[in-house]
């Protein structure tokens, strides 16, 4: 709690509230603090049974642990560095994240390191001869369980190279899943609101719009998983033509409804039957980058500063990626094929009647032009008046042969009559980005389709029509900052590495047994990867940060291993098997207790259910699938790679071993 309380003190200072991230932060968090405790106490509590007081036994014990505790609280703050320096929306995003984990782990590392072996002191009391029976229990549990260790562990011992070559081949084995497992941006969330915009026909009317528009609501009503449905119709608020319309479906509560997806199929199978319109739905989230209008989740431009080449490359893209089966509800904002009434005047039949191409002009504006030609002002309001032809003779060309103009004779003449009119086509809208025409292709994720395999399949089409140089193809929004992500997260993840490697080489001051440490992670890798693909989620976001993570949490079990390694090897003269074996038999209770600690803190996370808990499900799986798997590899593995590393480490030409002289010769420094 006092970690906690210290965090919220911090981030109400640094101007940040308490939302998605945050609270993910500070749940995982839970699971972190306590270890700086867990092994605090567990170190105090040893010497208690060694027959030293508690308040000895604080003194001693955490004396003993306190460069453990630092190591290992600075090498997982070390992980977060490179989303501090994480660039785009997804950086500005796991900012607040990385830095609330951060506050509490140093406030924990102050208050283990302070407040801890103080209630130790005095609060611990001798060990008593006299003990429950669940007392008894967990102990001859716990007893049986560290049999079964010992005996694995020394199996694992004798057959070092296949140990060793076990380890080796968790590291291939990460390095496969992340390559074949599918990829995505954000889960997506089911916060029970659908978005949907209509399109029907470009030459289609207002009125028919209209009625198109209600034919879908009514059909969406009927659906038993909606309660509420709000639409739009019409050019402006966010429509760009009439053919344009907006639908806002508002879905019951989780418990009397289907899934989000379900309910979007259903209703897609249902509208699909209503004639001249089509819907086209995605689910709101709350995390979406770009704010560009769009029919589906994920868009794909093409731009080029010739429409005519941009309208016959577009309309190739897009019967190519319709087939693709990855890909749902392809639609273009591309709307070349609006009707237009293209009227020439017959300025020598105009004239004979007297008529000036001025007055022709000035007629077809009062009839069609809705021109202002007055204000009528009220005491609290003000109108204008529209001056128009009744909208009933508007519809059609014919309209024109019902408008008449006087001629200089006072002969009522019809438009008709002076004019030539031919119905051809142009665009409704010509979209742009970057000051060049632009089409844009959305889509939607097919059930079961991953991301990156969508976006795979679209980089192939484009390979495949080599377009040329002069039309430009770009992912847009989401789809854009996924690509981003996803060629950035080795980099990241290496740098997180790195860092790892460069803090723990400075506090061990040796270049070798750092890498006994990180030799823990791959098997991190491989349980979060196999879970992930276990329960059919993608590897988001959300679950890269799940794995960097990891990095700095299952890599506390290597640390406590050879930090009590190398002092056994210098204060008792151990042999390096000797002095790993005895690590990984007394380490053995605070490994489990910690990693026990940090994998139910994920469980919440991974069990959790409401509205938009999918964005927070992929981290608690991949930290209990990590911690889960590297709990049963690292214990084995990792005394093996101490054993080969400490023998290289002693054949460096620079990094000679001194001769190893019995502890009963060395003098002993005063507690």
């Amino acid at each position: 709690p006092l970690s906690l309380i210290g965090t919220f003190a911090v981030l109400y200072e640094l101007g940040y509230s308490l939302d998605n991230l945050s609270l993910m932060a500070l749940s995982i968090a839970v699971g972190f603090v306590v270890d700086d405790a867990v092994v605090e106490i567990e170190n105090i509590v040893r010497h208690i049974e060694d027959g030293h007081s508690p308040y000895d036994a604080a003194f001693i014990g955490s004396g003993d642990i306190g460069f453990t505790v630092m190591a290992i609280t600075f090498s997982l703050i070390a992980v977060f560095i490179p989303l501090f320096l994480m660039g785009g929306y997804v950086g500005l995003l796991f900012r607040e994240f990385a830095v609330a984990v951060s506050v509490a782990l140093v406030l924990s590392l102050v208050i283990s390191r302070t407040l801890t072996p103080m209630m130790c002191a005095y609060m611990l009391k001798p060990e008593s001869k006299e003990h429950g029976w669940l007392y008894r229990l967990s102990e001859r549990g716990f007893d049986g369980l560290l049999g079964v260790y010992e005996a694995g562990l020394k199996i694992a011992l004798r057959h070092r190279f296949i140990t060793l070559m076990v380890m080796l081949g968790t590291v291939a084995l990460t390095g496969y899943l992340y390559v074949v497992i599918p990829k995505g941006f954000f889960p997506q969330q089911d916060t029970g609101l659908i978005l949907g915009q209509s399109e029907a026909a470009q030459d289609i009317s207002y009125q028919a719009m209209q009625e198109r528009q209600q034919a879908l609501l009514d059909a969406i009503v009927r659906d038993p998983a909606v309660d509420t449905v709000g639409s739009a119709v019409g050019a402006g608020g966010g429509l760009y033509t009439i053919n344009d319309g907006r639908v806002f479906i508002q879905l019951k509560p989780h418990a009397e409804r289907d899934p989000i997806d379900t309910v979007i199929a259903r209703l897609r199978a249902n509208l699909a039957r209503i004639q001249g319109i089509t819907l086209y739905m995605q689910p709101a989230q709350d995390i979406t980058i770009g704010a560009r209008l769009n029919k589906t989740q994920f868009q794909y431009t093409l731009s080029d500063a010739d429409a005519g080449e941009l309208d016959h490359w577009a309309s190739l893209f897009v019967d190519k990626l319709r087939a693709i089966p990855s890909l749902a509800d392809v639609t273009t904002d591309q709307l070349n094929a609006g009707p237009m009434l293209d009227i020439t005047i017959k300025r020598d039949v105009a004239s004979t009647y007297g008529i000036l191409p001025f007055t022709i002009d000035n007629t077809l504006d009062d009839a069609f032009g809705q021109r202002i030609v007055s204000t009528i002002y009220t005491t609290l309001q003000q109108y204008h008046v529209i001056l128009e032809v009744d909208p009933k003779f508007q519809y059609g060309p014919e309209a024109l042969d019902n408008i008449y103009i006087k001629s200089s004779s006072g002969q009522q003449v019809p438009i008709s009559t002076l004019v030539e009119s031919v119905v051809t086509v142009a665009p409704l809208v010509i979209n742009h980005q970057g000051q060049f025409p632009s089409v844009t292709i959305s889509f939607n994720l097919a059930p079961g389709a991953a991301l990156g395999e969508a976006v795979g399949a679209i980089q192939r089409v484009q390979k495949e029509l080599g377009p040329p140089l002069s039309l430009q193809t770009s992912f847009q929004g989401n789809a854009q900052a996924f690509g981003a992500s996803l060629q950035s997260t080795p980099i990241l993840v290496l740098a997180a590495l790195f860092v790892i490697y460069l803090i723990l080489g400075i506090l061990y001051e040796s270049l070798v047994h750092p890498i006994t440490i990180i030799s823990t992670l791959p098997s991190a890798g491989v349980g979060a990867l196999l879970l992930l693909m276990a329960v059919h989620m993608d590897l988001s976001v959300i679950g890269i940060v799940g794995i960097i993570l990891l990095i700095g949490i299952v890599k506390k079990n290597g640390i406590m291993l050879v930090d009590f390694a190398q002092q056994a090897e210098r204060s008792e003269g151990l042999s390096p098997e000797q002095a790993i074996y005895k690590a990984c038999i007394l380490r053995f209770r605070p490994i489990l207790m910690t990693t026990m600690a940090a994998l139910l803190g994920g469980v919440p996370l991974m069990v959790g259910t409401g509205t938009g808990s999918e964005i927070r499900q992929p981290l608690g799986y991949a930290i209990v699938g990590g911690l889960a798997m590297s709990q049963l590899l690292t214990l084995y593995t990792t005394p093996v790679v101490y054993i080969y590393l400490d023998r290289l480490q002693a054949r460096l030409p620079w990094r000679r071993r001194a001769p190893r002289v019995r502890a009963a010769a060395e003098p002993r420094p005063a507690q």
